[in-house]
């Protein structure tokens, strides 16, 4: 089994855990070959480690252009979900920036690309403060629509402190966005040396008015699947690459198991390089499609007995996010199909329950995450264990922006090199 071993800089001092070589057998007609990677540190910056270190350029070509949801999130802390028609306490209320298209493109700019994001708010107190938010955080704003009446998007969230759970309630920026917001020369200018295109799919009008400029200037497009909308269907024909949400895959393909979910997705939509459905504190399934041709030569392997094979091949001892890949191989669902590619599996970081806080905002950031790493040219087992740790970072803070890492961040040394 190769085990890859990330660079670390001499001037930064963290432990690299040595990744366990696992000995689980596989299916004697697989001849599967575990790929592992593994990151360096699991916790919070230690006392004393400078996050200071050399680093490397940032990618040449990182303006990416995000299209979706912004809003202000009041986020209380309670001890535990309230009942029906009970009255709770807090004595932890905070109002800070949200949306899911809003914290990734934060996300990606505290990594260092250069976002711009389409999206509308309305000419009140919290219109402004989502504005002020992207400017303190780098996010190009030049393509918001401003209406002059109206209430910008706005959530309650409730984070529960038993569970780790949120319950959030929003209303969305009324008057919703229209093409009549986006010219066709505003959205040109937006488009304009973009590196990727990226939707939440709430601005459903403006997704696909987006999406279709996008495809006509052959800009790739990475769409966030959280449920059915009355055009996700054409935004997946062109999407490039999804990342979409754990109930996702199997409301849309009607499919026994996610994995075969995921082949189907691969089937149905052909322009599409790689499908990631993230499981929360269970990681993430990757299934990437090859470029080898239909006539690739071997026994087709059923990829519901893959990803057990891979499971088994887990180190429950590493709280560390890794990553395990199967080679390309020919692999198979039963009634959906074959397709050529690779399946991989990606864990979470274990977080000690003292340091877990809320995961609010988890979800945006991995896919920030997958943006930075997509345009850094991060391979699939690289790009997992880094985004998991991107996401795991954001759960140490209240709410979805606070404890989201900068560049400089000493946890994500192992990945930048």
């Amino acid at each position: 089994m190769a085990i890859f071993k990330p660079y670390l800089p001499a001037n930064l001092a963290l432990p690299i855990p040595k990744p366990s070589l696992y000995t689980s057998s596989l299916p004697t007609n697989s001849k599967l070959t575990p790929f592992l990677f593994s990151s360096s540190c699991s916790k919070n910056p230690m006392p004393g480690t400078s996050s200071s270190f050399s680093l490397p350029p940032l990618p040449d070509d990182r303006v990416v252009l995000g299209c979706g949801m912004a809003s202000v999130d009041y986020v209380a802390l309670v001890d535990a979900f309230p009942v029906p028609d009970e009255k709770v306490r807090t004595e932890n209320v905070q109002v800070l920036g949200g949306g899911n298209c809003g914290n990734a493109l934060t996300c990606a700019a505290r990594l260092g690309l250069k976002p711009r994001i389409i999206t509308k708010v309305a000419e009140d107190a919290n219109g402004r403060s989502i504005l002020a938010g992207f400017d303190g955080d780098g996010v190009d704003t030049s393509y918001v629509a401003i209406s002059k009446e109206g209430t910008s998007m706005f959530s309650f969230v409730i984070v529960d402190q038993q569970t780790k759970t949120r319950t959030c309630i929003y209303q969305p920026t009324l008057p919703t966005m229209v093409p009549d917001d986006l010219p066709r020369s505003r959205l040109s200018s937006a488009m304009d040396g973009a590196r990727f295109v990226y939707l939440d799919c709430s601005l459903h009008e403006i997704d696909l008015l987006v999406a279709q400029e996008a495809a006509r200037m052959n800009i790739p497009i990475v769409i966030d699947a959280e449920r059915k909308t009355p055009v996700l269907n054409d935004l997946l024909h062109l999407a490039s690459y999804v990342v979409c949400a754990e109930n996702f895959p199997q409301s849309w393909a009607s499919a026994s198991s996610i994995t075969s979910a995921l082949m189907s997705l691969l089937l149905q939509f052909p322009r599409t390089k790689f499908v990631i459905v993230t499981l929360g504190c269970n990681g993430c399934i990757m299934l990437e499609r090859s470029c080898l041709g239909e006539d690739l030569k071997m026994e087709a392997v059923d990829v519901d007995s893959l990803i057990e094979s891979l499971k088994l091949r887990i180190d429950k001892s590493n709280t560390a996010p890794l990553c395990i890949s199967s080679p390309i191989m020919r692999l198979s669902a039963d009634g959906i199909g074959t397709v050529n590619g690779r399946l991989l599996l990606g864990t979470a970081e274990s977080i000690p329950p003292s340091e877990l806080v809320d995961t609010t905002g988890a979800g945006d950031a991995f896919v920030g995450a997958v943006l930075y790493a997509l345009c850094a040219g991060m391979p699939p087992e690289k790009m997992l264990p880094f985004a998991a740790q991107v996401a795991a970072a954001g759960c140490r803070a209240m709410g979805a922006r606070p404890g989201l890492p900068r560049r400089t961040d000493p946890r994500l040394a192992p990945f930048l090199y």
